[in-house]
């Protein structure tokens, strides 16, 4: 559960990952089977940086030894458990916030190659690159949080982690362009036969039935593609903020991932709302006090002292 011993253990999976994608087809598996351990094991050396006890699972016994008091456990040491991918992920987004560029659905694909390589040598092979840079993006923020040198960390393939970012950057802004195009022509093969009217009606019955997504979060936005009300949806979050309502105060947020246009049918998620700039990627501070909402006990970990 040490911090060091954490981001040593990532470089190592992360060497071998490149290795593996720069052999070819063949050694994909290794690829994302070992980058998503890499990505896994960085995510936790930020977390035991702050407190080892961040990476532990609620488990008492595990909970000992991440605080140091492991002689009153009734197992050992190797036998303590630590939070999967996903958990640690969402607790360092917590934390990070703004800084960490993935978002907790982009995950999925990730999860799913590396537990798939690992448990029954399955993967998606349409996949590959997706997996890989995302284990590459997730990783880069934490590298600077930790102060770790990236040309070290990245080693001889530095560079073949540089073109990977720039074609992922490239890629996302061909797809936003392709689907704002077809937002656009969508709109207009819906409303271009009516008058300013006629149009101005129908769209605020389209965008007052609000979003299409169920139990989640959301705040309007103009839509890029046809300047209509669409809606920004996001994690709900619990956090304090420097300059909202005090000098620090605790307050309800929400963490865009999506966005989506009902008189359109635009929408966009995770990279692509990066790509558009503050509007759609800042967090959304709610009027609603932390009170109205119920919070797991261990959201308040993550609080600064107010």
């Amino acid at each position: 559960m040490h911090s060091d011993q954490l981001q040593l253990s990532s470089q190592r999976w992360m060497t071998a990952a490149l290795t593996a994608f720069a052999q070819g087809p063949e050694s994909h598996d290794f690829a994302v089977h070992h980058a998503g351990i890499a990505a896994e094991h960085m995510l936790k050396a930020y977390l035991a940086s702050l407190h080892p006890a961040l990476i532990a699972e609620r488990d008492f016994d595990s909970l000992l030894h991440a605080t140091g008091h492991g002689t009153h456990a009734s197992v050992p040491a190797s036998r303590a458990k630590t939070i999967g991918l996903v958990d640690a992920h969402d607790r360092v987004h917590k934390i990070l916030r703004t800084q960490m560029p993935v978002a907790k659905q982009a995950l999925g694909p990730v999860a799913n190659a590396r537990n798939g390589v690992a448990h029954s040598g399955v993967y998606d092979v349409a996949e590959v690159q997706l997996v890989f840079t995302t284990c590459l993006r997730l990783i880069d923020p934490l590298l600077t949080e930790l102060k770790i040198d990236a040309d070290r960390y990245w080693g001889s393939y530095r560079p073949l982690h540089d073109r990977l970012i720039e074609e992922r950057v490239e890629a996302t802004r061909i797809r936003l362009e392709g689907r704002l195009a077809r937002a656009r022509a969508a709109f207009e093969e819906r409303y271009g036969h009516l008058n300013e009217r006629e149009r101005a009606l129908v769209l605020a019955a389209v965008t007052q039935q609000g979003t299409t997504l169920a139990n989640e979060h959301s705040v309007l936005r103009t839509c890029p593609a046809c300047s209509s009300d669409g809606w920004l949806t996001g994690d709900l979050n619990l956090g304090s903020l420097r300059g909202v309502a005090g000098p620090k105060a605790v307050v309800v947020f929400i963490s865009p991932y999506i966005f989506d246009c009902s008189a359109c049918g635009l929408e966009l998620v995770d990279e692509e709302l990066y790509e558009l700039g503050d509007d759609f990627t800042d967090e959304v501070v709610l009027d609603d006090p932390p009170e109205d909402f119920t919070w797991d006990p261990i959201e308040w970990l993550y609080l600064e002292d107010v």
